[in-house]
C-alpha cells in the first residue's frame, strides 16, 4: 500500500510541477515525517526548486499546496517548517488498500487479494506472486567447493542468496538459481591427494566408502582435507603432488579426474541435502569441468583476443602470459616505459587458464554472449518433485530439458574477498563492448562469519584465556577448526527442543521436534540476515535463539500470538479483513494507524532491499512490526471488547499484521510454528 501511494504521489506532484513551473523533476525525494500526526509523507521539493525559481522554499510550498489537487487516496496537503510539504492520507481508503493486500509492481498498480497457501515456500502473502513480469534474472549463490562438508560461513552465503531470490520473486521477477560447482579446483585436488596419498584408497574403495558412509561422506572428507594441509606443511615438496593432480583434473579423461568427479558429486549431494534443511533450493548446477571440456573458455579466449581485451606479454614478470588490458589505462609521455607489471594475468605462461578466465567465459554464457551452451541432465529431485539440473556434454543432455543462461541481469553472492576477481570479470565484459550487460552485473558481497568465544566453547573447542577475551574467533577449514552446517543446525534444534518440551509437553514427539526445527531455522536465518552484509558476524547460540530482542523467535512468537487470537475467537484471519474499515476508527488513535501504516510498507521494504542488495532492512521491518504488534496486543483487550465495530477493527488489525509478518518471514525463509 505505502509504496503504491508513494508512487502515485510522486507522479501527481511531478505532473503538477511540469504544468505549473515547466520543470521536469525526474527524482522527487519522499521522506516520512518524524511523527504520524504530521502526515504520512513529507516532500522537500520546494528546497530543490528554490534556486531555479529564485523564491524562498516556504513561498514555493505555499503556492504548490494552494493549487495542487489531491491524488486518489489522499486527504490533505500542508506546509510545514521552512518549506516541507506534508501529505496526509485518506486513512479509510488507505486501510482498505492494506486490508486487500495491494502492492506496487514495476510502476503498475495491481490489487492482489490474499490467496490461501499450504506452504510458505517462496510465497509472499498479500503481495504479487512471481509472474516474471519484470524480466528474468540469474542469482548464483552457495557455490561451495565440493570437497568437504558445508560450514557456517557457507550458510551465510546460502541464506543471503536464497533471501535475495525470494525478494526478487516477491517483486515480480523470474529467477534462475544457480550453484556453481568448482569440481576442477585446488580444493577438490587436495581431497583427491588425501585419498590417494594419505588414506591410500583406490577408486573402488572410495566408491564403497561413499555407499557405506550413511550420509556422512562429506564429514570424512572434512577430516581428510585438514590432514592434507598438514601433509603439505610437513614437506613443501609435497605441493608438487597437488600441482600434478590439479593438472590431471583440468585435462580430464584419466582415473584421477574420475575419482575427483566421484568425490565431488557425492559431496555435492550432501550439500544439497544440507541446504534443503533450510528450504534452500536450486535450479541448475553448472560444472567448471564442462566450461573447460565444452570449450567455453576456448571460445571466450578467441573473443577476448579479437576485441583486444587480452594481449600477449613478451617481457617483464608476466612474460609469456596472456594479460588483460586495464580499464581506462592510458599511456602518455609521462608513463613509465616497459610492461604493465600490474596487469591481470588470465592465462599463465605454462598455458593453463586461471580462475578469472574460466569465470569470464561462464559470465559470457550467463548473458548469452558466448554462442555455446551446456547440455542438461537431471541430478536431484526435491520432495515436491522439482528437479535440479546439472551441466553435461550436449550430446548427453536430456531432450526437453529447460534452458538456462541468456538472462537480463545477474547477481553473484560471493564473499568480499573475491571483490577483485569479480571486478575483473565485469571489466572484461565492459571492455568487450557489452556495456548494458556490465551495468546489470552485481557482485553481492558479504563479510565472513566467526564464532563468539562462548559459542566456540559450547561446540566443544578449547579456547585459550586470551581468545576468550576476543569479540570473535575466526574459523578455518584447513586447520580443522570450524562448524559444520549440519552440526550447527542439530545443535540449534537440540537447544530449541528443550524449550519446546518445557512449554508444550502436551504435544507429540513429532510435533515438538517439528516446532523446534522451525524455531531453529528461524533463529539461524534471521541471525544471518539481521547484520548488514558488510559486517563480520560473530555467531552465538544464546543470542540467536532468544525469544526477546531482535531475533527470529521473537518475530515468530508475534505470529503465534496473532494466530491464537483467531483460534480463540473462532474465525479465520482472512475473514476479519472482509468488513470495510471505518475511518472514524483511526481518528484520535495514531498508535493504531501507525501499526496499519507499518504493515502497509512490506512491499516498499522489499523494493528497498533489492535496490540496495541489503536484506537486513527486511529483518528490521519484521522486528519493528512485531514490536508494535506486541504493544498493541498488551494495550487492547481484543477478545473481550464489547463494542462490535471496534472489535472488528482490532481483529482486522491483528489479521493485517499477521499476514504482513508472515509475508516478511516467507521472504526471509522463516517458517511460522503452530506454537512457541
Amino acid at each position: 500500500m505505502y509504496l503504491l501511494l508513494q508512487n502515485r504521489l510522486v507522479a501527481h506532484v511531478r505532473a503538477f510541477l511540469k504544468q505549473k513551473y515547466n520543470v521536469d523533476m525526474t527524482n522527487i525525494v519522499v521522506e516520512q515525517p518524524p511523527k504520524i500526526e504530521f502526515g504520512e509523507f513529507a516532500l522537500p521539493v520546494s528546497f530543490e526548486l528554490a534556486r531555479s525559481l529564485r523564491k524562498a522554499p516556504r513561498k514555493i510550498a505555499d503556492e504548490i499546496v494552494a493549487e495542487i489537487s489531491l491524488p486518489e487516496g489522499f486527504a490533505k496537503f500542508e506546509v510545514a517548517g521552512a518549506g516541507y510539504i506534508n501529505a496526509r492520507l485518506d486513512r479509510s481508503r488507505a486501510a482498505e488498500l492494506v486490508a486487500d493486500g495491494v502492492a506496487e509492481v514495476s510502476g503498475l498498480e495491481q490489487e492482489q487479494r490474499q490467496q490461501p497457501h499450504t506452504s510458505q515456500k517462496k510465497a509472499c502473502m498479500g503481495h504479487p506472486p512471481s509472474s516474471g513480469a519484470r524480466g528474468k534474472v540469474l542469482v548464483e549463490h552457495t557455490s561451495i567447493n565440493p570437497n568437504k562438508a558445508a560450514h557456517i560461513g557457507h550458510l551465510r552465503n546460502s541464506i543471503l542468496g536464497d533471501t535475495l531470490v525470494r525478494l526478487l520473486r516477491a517483486a515480480g521477477y523470474a529467477v534462475d538459481v544457480q550453484n556453481y560447482i568448482d569440481n576442477t579446483g585446488v580444493q577438490v585436488a587436495d581431497v583427491v591427494v588425501g585419498f590417494e596419498r594419505i588414506a591410500r584408497k583406490s577408486k573402488a574403495e572410495i566408491a564403497e566408502l561413499i555407499a557405506g558412509s550413511e550420509g556422512r561422506f562429506d564429514y570424512y572428507c572434512w577430516d581428510l582435507y585438514a590432514k592434507v594441509s598438514q601433509w603439505y606443511e610437513q614437506d613443501k615438496a609435497n605441493l608438487q603432488v597437488r600441482r600434478d593432480t590439479l593438472h590431471a583434473l583440468e585435462v580430464g579423461g584419466n582415473e584421477t579426474s574420475e575419482i575427483a568427479q566421484m568425490i565431488s558429486m557425492a559431496v555435492l549431494r550432501r550439500h544439497l541435502e544440507t541446504m534443503q534443511r533450510l528450504d534452500i533450493e536450486y535450479d541448475f548446477l553448472p560444472q567448471e569441468s564442462d566450461i573447460l571440456h565444452l570449450h567455453f573458455w576456448a571460445r571466450a579466449f578467441e573473443l577476448l583476443k579479437e576485441k583486444k581485451v587480452l594481449y600477449f606479454e613478451e617481457e617483464g614478470k608476466n612474460k609469456g602470459c596472456w594479460v588483460m588490458t586495464r580499464l581506462r589505462t592510458v599511456k602518455d609521455a609521462s608513463s613509465p616505459e616497459g610492461p604493465d607489471e600490474d596487469a591481470k594475468v588470465i592465462v599463465r605462461s605454462n598455458g593453463t587458464v586461471g580462475y578469472v578466465g574460466k569465470d569470464i567465459a561462464y559470465h559470457m554464457w550467463k548473458f548469452g554472449l558466448l554462442g555455446l551452451d551446456f547440455g542438461y541432465r537431471k541430478f536431484y529431485t526435491y520432495a515436491d518433485g522439482r528437479l535440479v539440473w546439472i551441466s553435461c556434454d550436449p550430446k548427453d543432455g536430456e531432450a526437453g530439458a529447460p534452458h538456462f543462461g541468456g538472462v537480463g541481469a545477474i547477481y553473484n553472492v560471493i564473499d568480499a574477498r573475491q571483490s577483485d576477481p569479480q571486478e575483473t570479470v565485469k571489466q572484461a565484459i565492459l571492455l568487450m563492448g557489452h556495456e548494458a550487460e556490465a551495468a546489470r552485473y552485481t557482485h553481492f558481497s558479504y563479510e565472513m562469519v566467526a564464532l563468539t568465544p562462548r559459542c566456540a566453547m559450547e561446540l566443544g573447542y578449547k579456547v585459550s584465556e586470551e581468545d576468550q577475551q576476543r569479540s570473535y574467533i575466526e574459523v578455518s577449514g584447513r586447520k580443522g577448526f570450524g562448524v559444520k552446517a549440519d552440526d550447527l543446525l542439530d545443535k540449534l534444534i537440540e537447544a530449541a527442543r528443550s524449550e519446546v518440551d518445557s512449554r508444550h509437553a502436551e504435544l507429540s514427539e513429532e510435533e515438538r521436534r517439528e516446532v523446534a526445527t522451525q524455531i531453529a531455522i528461524g533463529a539461524l536465518r534471521y541471525f544471518m540476515l539481521k547484520f548488514t552484509k558488510q559486517s563480520v558476524i560473530a555467531f552465538d547460540f544464546r543470542e540467536a535463539l532468544s525469544f526477546e530482542g531482535e531475533t527470529g523467535p521473537y518475530v515468530q512468537y508475534a505470529v503465534v500470538r496473532a494466530t491464537n487470537i483467531f483460534r480463540k475467537a473462532g474465525i479465520a484471519p482472512e475473514d476479519a479483513l472482509k468488513p470495510n474499515i471505518a475511518s472514524d476508527g483511526f481518528e484520535g488513535n495514531d498508535d493504531l494507524w501507525s501499526l496499519w501504516l507499518a504493515a502497509g510498507q512490506t512491499s516498499k521494504v522489499i523494493e528497498q532491499c533489492i535496490a540496495t542488495t541489503e536484506p537486513a532492512a527486511l529483518t528490521k521491518h519484521a522486528f519493528q512490526l512485531a514490536q508494535q504488534f506486541n504493544n498493541f496486543y498488551h494495550k487492547h483487550h481484543i477478545l473481550t471488547e464489547e463494542d462490535t465495530g471496534r472489535k472488528a477493527l482490532l481483529l482486522a488489525t491483528a489479521a493485517v499484521v499477521r499476514r504482513e509478518l508472515m509475508a516478511s518471514m516467507a521472504v526471509m525463509g522463516i517458517p511460522a510454528p503452530a506454537v512457541m
